[in-house]
């Protein structure tokens, strides 16, 4: 007993003894009107010792040896900033940075790739990362959230110009969509509307992690792309937004005027912030070059769309909050037309003509998340840590179709409960090597199916629970050397119950395809060991190479196996999930004001995910298939107040028909329009004068072509296999600040009045989708910031 006292007593006095050498840095990052930013970089050169800033700007650096240091800080959209500090033995130096804006760079704070707040040069992979000031820029043209990730981000595929993403795929995979890493998709039965989940303004900053990946779990096969929402950017006690808008055809306005209005209040006062806002858009008729009424099936346009936004925090200490985030969306057409469809043999486009639309609206009936989230700094071994509980419901409904008997409208219904908790404990094994480990535990329950609106039974009910713990390690050598590896065991269980296939029918002879017969139901059960491992070597600005090797994991939307059974038995079914294997490599280069990165890909898996309608049944082929590509990016600020960039993205695929190990083989087949789109250029030039009042930017989006099937025996082309057409978009917006708290903002979508079939269009080669991409049009806007 004496004994241990003596080395407790011992212990004490020799941490208070170490304690007594080193002192602390504590403060707050700022932008230049005082407003605090989240998840900036602190740390101090030359050593290990570093800080992610919390959601109201503060950081500490603890156990700092005494003597003078240089402090580096960085945050999302913000130049660099290097200042020197003294830390004298025993006391705690207060500092207040602020940050200045600049270019997008390595300094950008990332929470998607690891779970934990950190700068994109400490990740071994290609991010993409959309500001609240790039959203906003786009905006000026376009509120659909679809259309601005396809201009900005690379390995996207081509927006579709509706309210749906099918076939909108990243890097020729399936991507999952969150916000605030709730799941807005389901891979049980993706309808592929997802990523129009919330308004564009409710929208702080968007995170696309490009390749697989299991960090968030089941479905992420070609990557993540997760909705940040807004935090309040101003320490007084209330501010607000308010934003007035008008859209319509330049080609034909008639019918075609709608208009927008938001409005968002926040602040902070005390412990408490808080994030209000709404926002109502409806459009009017959408046009295309022509002039002529784009047709109602995943049309956007006479479309109603709401969305509500709350968020409220409280910060029981500077490292320690509670936030509640809850989002409501909804986007229904309520269209005058009625489809005339085309004839995609003889180029006919399909057109809208005035009728009674059957059935209820299309669209997204309603869309809920709610997410409570606890988190906090320096709990055991100075451990971050973080724990959210959350609630996700949708209803997805679809256009009428006769393929069903007597016809009707399909609706994807999803509700999700999850729990997902983190730790990540720092670790330093010496003065040049240190690091942490992420570590925690997801538990999700997913109900999902697909029945019509009248209650016929489509895609029987899907009942899943997934529990997955995870651990994540990353370690810095010498602070330029970063090694990342990880290990994600997925447990999946997946409950349906009994079920009769729908009758359905032959639209053109009327004849029945599908008689409907019953299927016996049970449990699917998956198990997956998914890895990961990376490298990035950040000595030299203008050489920063990286590569990395990770797995997702994908249950390949089993609700279309279920729908098209011809068998009794599920346990008869090819339902196996898909395990993916993602390579890549790439490098950045930052000379002076400009940036450059490239970066190659490949992407395998033993089993596919494309399918083929056989017979008027869509079929999922499950033979293996192997993905490549490469994307590029290029930006200069060429002047203070002018800058550019551009990218280009290709990706190729095949599937090994014959399952013999080969890709080469002249009995194995390109995959489909539905999973690799044709190469994307993108370019932008922005401008500034009238000392930054007036800005002007002009974005470029090309399409490339795609040839790579033959027609069939009856002189067309088989469904996903038609060839596309090059076709070139160019958007033009202009921004007048009229005084310190009001701007005026102008847009102008397709100024050159392309006429054109987007991708889809073209490769899907069904009169069903087989519309005309959109005109000219306006968009004009006026914003009061208080």
């Amino acid at each position: 007993m004496k004994r241990t006292l003596l080395f407790l007593v011992a212990y004490m006095l020799l941490v208070v003894s170490v304690y007594a050498q080193t002192g602390r840095i504590r403060g707050t990052v700022l932008d230049t009107e005082n407003s605090p930013l989240p998840f900036g970089s602190v740390f101090l050169q030359g050593t290990n010792s570093g800080a992610t800033t919390n959601e109201q700007g503060a950081f500490i650096l603890e156990n700092v040896k005494a003597g003078e240091y240089r402090l580096i800080v960085s945050a999302v959209g913000f130049e660099r900033k290097s200042l020197p500090v003294q830390v004298k033995e025993g006391e705690t130096k207060e500092l207040q940075v602020r940050l200045s804006p600049g270019q997008q760079g390595l300094s950008e704070v990332v929470v998607s790739a690891s779970r934990t707040p950190e700068t994109i040069d400490q990740v071994p992979s290609s991010i993409t990362v959309l500001s609240r000031k790039a959203i906003e820029e786009d905006m000026l043209v376009s509120s659909n959230v679809i259309d601005i990730l396809s201009n900005k981000v690379p390995g996207l595929a081509p927006s579709t110009g509706t309210s749906s993403n099918w076939g909108q795929t990243l890097r020729g995979r399936p991507m999952l969509v969150m916000i605030d890493g709730v799941p807005q998709s389901t891979p049980l039965r993706n309808g592929a509307v997802d990523m129009r989940a919330l308004d564009p303004d409710a929208i702080e900053q968007v995170e696309v992690i490009k390749g697989a990946t299991a960090i968030y779990g089941n479905g992420a096969a070609g990557g993540l792309i997760n909705y940040i929402t807004r935090t309040p950017r101003q320490q007084k006690p209330f501010s607000s937004r308010t934003t007035l808008g008008m859209t319509g055809s330049l080609v034909d306005a008639d019918n075609s005027i709608g208009a927008r209005v938001s409005q968002m209040f926040y602040g902070k006062t005390g412990k408490f912030d808080y994030v209000l806002s709404g926002a109502y858009e409806q459009t009017g008729e959408w046009k295309d070059a022509e002039g002529d009424v784009l047709p109602p099936d995943y049309g956007l346009g006479e479309t109603d769309a709401y969305n509500g936004f709350v968020k409220l925090g409280y910060d029981f200490t500077a490292f320690k909050r509670l936030q509640l985030t809850y989002n409501y969306y909804s986007s229904e057409q309520k269209s005058n037309y009625v489809p005339a469809y085309g004839n995609y043999q003889d180029r006919q486009k399909t057109r809208a003509v005035l009728g009674e639309t059957l059935g209820v609206p299309q669209g997204v009936r309603s869309n809920h998340n709610l997410n409570l989230r606890f988190s906090g700094e320096h709990a055991f071994l100075n451990s971050r840590y973080e724990a959210d509980a959350y609630y996700q419901s949708v209803d997805n409904v679809f256009f009428w179709s006769p393929t069903f008997e007597h016809g009707g409208q399909s609706m994807i219904s999803s509700e999700k409960k999850g729990a997902r908790g983190a730790l990540t404990t720092p670790y330093k094994i010496s003065t040049r090597v240190d690091g942490d480990v992420t570590y925690g535990l997801d538990v999700l329950n997913d109900v999902t199916s697909q029945p019509l609106v009248d209650g016929r039974t489509w895609v029987p009910e899907m009942n899943m629970l997934n529990v997955a713990p995870f651990v994540q390690l990353k370690t810095t050598i010498a602070e330029d050397l970063i090694f990342k590896g990880g290990f994600r065991a997925e447990k999946v269980n997946i409950a349906v119950e009994d079920y009769t296939t729908l009758r359905t029918v032959n639209p053109t002879t009327g004849a029945i395809d599908n008689p409907g017969f019953a299927v016996k139901g049970g449990e699917l059960g998956y198990n997956a060991y998914l890895f990961n491992a990376g490298l990035r070597y950040n000595k030299y600005d203008l050489f920063t190479p990286y590569a990395s090797f990770s797995q997702g994991f994908s249950v390949a939307d089993i609700g279309v196996m279920l729908r098209s059974a011809r068998v009794d038995d599920i346990s008869k079914i090819s339902t196996e999930a898909i395990v993916i294997n993602n390579y890549e490599a790439g490098f950045v280069s930052k000379f002076g004001k400009i940036r450059l990165e490239g970066v190659g890909f490949i992407s395998t898996s033993e089993l596919g995910a494309s399918g083929q309608y056989k017979d008027g049944v869509f079929v999922v082929m499950r033979t293996p298939e192997k993905i490549h590509g490469f994307e590029a990016t290029a930006d200069a600020a060429v002047l203070e107040n002018l800058s550019l960039g551009a990218t280009f993205s290709y990706v190729e695929g095949k599937r090994d028909a014959n399952e013999n190990g080969s890709f080469n083989d002249g009995e194995d087949v390109y995959l489909g329009g539905e999973r690799i789109s044709p190469p994307k250029y993108t370019a932008y030039l922005r401008y500034a004068l009238l000392d930054n009042k007036l800005r002007l930017n002009l974005q470029y989006t090309g399409i490339g072509s795609r040839d790579r099937f033959d027609m069939n025996e009856k002189g067309t082309y088989n469904f996903y296999q038609g060839p596309v057409d090059p076709y070139q978009l160019v958007n033009l917006s202009a921004s007048y600040r009229l005084s310190k708290n009001t701007t005026f903002n102008m847009g102008v979508e397709n100024l050159l009045n392309e006429d054109y079939f987007p991708a889809r269009s073209q490769w899907f080669t069904s009169p069903t989708l087989y519309t005309k991409g959109k005109g000219a049009a306006f968009n004009v806007s006026m914003v009061v910031e208080l």
